[in-house]
């Protein structure tokens, strides 16, 4: 059994969850954190340490100023100032429970306001002692919080951090694999809405909530959505509450099945290790392994355990029962909550509602650092301004006269120079994969995820669907194999990985920008070298692509970028399945922009969150202050320093999140000496 660290309930988060560190033995300590929460879930249906009351729903209907969420039917919302709606259909209406908790969900109607905007709105509250408020958010144009403030009877005041994730690119509770756009079509991403908590003192009684200001719901500016509200009660004395009980698809160390569940300590009396705080799971068809203990839960703490359970013989895996999870403790009342458990881990088929019950598995959750290498041919001009581009979109910005890349290019190569005229001079014929990967390891990371293939559509890998790769063209080499034969033979710690771009911008079978390849002076047709037409994009060669780096390199995380069309579906539920049925099984991950509304993990770019967010998530940078790929035109001291490297780390990871940190190797395979000796310093401090 693995516990994650206990948090007070003094933070908010998107979706709430404990989630940062993972801690072995399970009786770990871990202080209490003031911006921390933890994943709400299940009631208790029991008694036990006493009786927790349950959530109070609080209606918003007064304060509602936004119309964010459209049916098909019925039109005219504008969640985010652009016109862009959440989808009715996909969402629930009316009294719901959500992660466990009774909330007061509103309607889709024409017309219907739905939401409020955090603009500092004062809300009166049902008089009474709560201990935390929990709350539908979702954010425009960006992840947005502020400080509410608690107004208590007395006079008195609290000023809790309140936020949540962007709906466009974070995660949450509620999930839609679309939205409306301002003329009814629907938009192919997905958006979310995620369940935020705050704690109130229920050691005095709440009257009333002022929101955050936050800004209005305009293009551009990052505004703060509230759906709904909760309360949930204090109780007095001694009170434990168990919260978003579940099976996992994920294993434990031991190999053992793991059901995850949070248990709340409600009431006013801490829990300590001489109350002997035990959880195991009483099920037909599987045994408990590895029993979760908590050795420590002070009043209105939480703590996220792993309890593991081993299927019996004869049980199917997949098949669905009914059991109980069960909080054991010394001279107490047992408390236990029901759900509907599935036992083992059954095929995985190409829907939603198979592929979401995949999670991150718990070695990149424990990982926390990982190594983004961004090297293409894009590689070979390498240029960009300073700070404000990426270096890697060299080809896509030189097709805008307004772009600086436009006159770069025409002045240092001249107007009949194609961006594949590159190709030639992308050789890595300095590329030493074990000096890479052993840089890495030295730098502390735990993984790493190579781009097999970026926009421009060259993938680095002996692909048989296009001649456009690195083995028929350029460096004549398979690059993606030789990095990951080091990695397993020098570095065998590391966990590889692979990024895929969905679309290409070019290609003449499926042009992302539109259309096919051109000069951009000229405007005339140029060759998209390499170029095997005929395929269907998404079905015989983007899917076919991705399906040949699951099978001939087989990655643990398959990073993919842009979303869009494709055939997703069918793709992941076959590299689960591959990953999971082999004669030694791997846990493997997938992000968010793979198009479709079933992932692992969100990717924030050159940005974090504000607080702790529930599901898991990996922050992206490169060392340089704005590009993935090398910038040749970048100053040394505009690279991150290791005490900025160290601060963003501890940053992002204690707020549930990885950080993926980039470098962007010379088209000659060398690592620049400055991004080398800023991992080193980094491993070393």
């Amino acid at each position: 059994m693995t516990e994650l660290p206990r948090r007070h309930v003094l933070g908010m988060t998107a979706g709430a969850a404990v989630g940062a560190a993972l801690l072995t033995p399970a009786t770990a300590d871990a202080a209490p954190h003031p911006a921390a929460a933890t994943r709400t879930g299940s009631g208790t249906d029991g008694g036990g340490w006493g009786a927790v009351p349950a959530a109070v729903p609080v209606p918003l209907d007064p304060w509602f100023d936004n119309d964010g969420i459209d049916t098909a039917d019925a039109r005219g919302g504008d969640f985010d100032g652009s016109g862009y709606t959440f989808p009715g259909e996909e969402l629930p209406a009316g009294e719901r429970e959500i992660g466990g908790t009774a909330f007061l969900f509103p309607g889709s109607a024409a017309g219907t306001k739905n939401n409020v905007v955090a603009l500092g709105q004062r809300i009166e509250l049902p008089p009474g002692r709560y201990l935390s408020g929990l709350f539908l958010t979702s954010c425009s144009y960006g992840a947005a919080s502020g400080r509410a403030t608690v107004h208590y009877a007395d006079g008195t005041t609290t000023t809790p951090l309140l936020g949540g994730p962007d709906w466009y690119g974070g995660s949450g509770a509620l999930t839609a694999a679309y939205r409306y756009t301002a003329d009814g079509a629907k938009d192919q991403h997905p958006v979310s809405i995620a369940v935020s908590e705050i704690p109130l003192d229920p050691a005095r009684e709440a009257v009333a909530l002022t929101l955050p200001t936050t800004q209005p719901a305009e293009a551009g500016k990052p505004s703060l959505h509230i759906f709904a509200l909760s309360l949930q009660p204090a109780a007095q004395g001694r009170a434990l509450a168990l919260r978003d009980a579940h099976s996992t698809t994920s294993l434990l160390d031991s190999g053992a099945q793991s059901v995850e569940a949070t248990v709340v300590n409600a009431g006013t009396v801490g829990i300590l290790a001489a109350d002997g705080l035990t959880l195991s799971v009483d099920v037909p068809g599987a045994r408990t392994v590895a029993p979760a203990r908590v050795s420590r839960l002070a009043p209105g703490e939480q703590a996220r355990v792993r309890i593991g359970i081993r299927s019996r013989p004869g049980t199917a895996p997949g098949t669905a029962r009914e059991g109980n999870v069960v909080a054991h403790g010394r001279g107490a009342q047992a408390v236990t909550v029901r759900r509907s458990l599935t036992l083992g881990v059954p095929d995985y088929t190409p829907t939603d509602a198979s592929l979401s019950t995949h999670q991150a598995p718990y070695w990149f959750q424990q990982a926390k650092f990982g190594i983004f290498i961004h090297w293409g041919v894009y590689s070979v001009p390498a240029w960009a301004p300073v700070g404000t581009q990426y270096a890697e979109w060299y080809w896509n910005q030189m097709q805008d006269p307004n772009n600086p890349t436009y006159a770069h290019h025409r002045e240092t190569y001249g107007e009949s120079f194609a961006y594949d005229d590159f190709i030639p001079r992308f050789r890595a014929e300095r590329f030493d994969p074990r000096s890479w990967v052993e840089l890495f390891r030295d730098a502390g990371a735990q993984y790493h995820v190579l781009t097999s293939k970026h926009h421009e559509g060259f993938a680095l890998w002996d692909t048989k669907l296009s001649d456009r790769n690195s083995v028929k063209m350029g460096p004549g080499r398979d690059l993606v194999k030789e990095l990951f034969d080091a990695s397993r033979r020098y570095t065998p710690e590391l966990h590889p990985g692979l990024y895929f771009s969905m679309p290409e911008w070019f290609n003449p079978d499926h042009p992302w920008m539109g259309h096919a390849p051109r000069n951009p002076y000229t405007l005339e047709p140029v060759p998209y070298t390499g170029h095997t037409a005929g395929k269907d994009y998404v079905t015989q060669f983007q899917g076919p692509q991705m399906l040949e780096l699951i099978h001939g390199y087989d990655p643990e995380i398959l990073w993919c970028d842009i979303g869009g069309d494709n055939d997703s579906h069918r793709v992941l539920a076959e590299y689960f399945n591959h990953a999971k049925n082999r004669a030694r099984p791997v846990e493997v991950t997938v992000n968010n922009r793979s198009g479709i509304g079933a992932y692992d993990f969100t990717t924030p770019e050159y940005t974090t969150y504000d607080q702790i967010v529930t599901a898991k998530w990996e922050s992206s940078r490169g060392l340089d202050p704005f590009s993935y790929g090398y910038n040749a035109q970048t100053p040394d001291e505009k690279y991150m320093t290791a005490e900025e490297i160290v601060h963003s780390l501890v940053d992002i990871v204690s707020k549930n999140g990885n950080f993926l940190l980039d470098i962007g190797p010379r088209a000659d395979g060398t690592i620049p000496d400055i991004m080398q000796r800023r991992l080193r310093e980094t491993g070393s401090g």
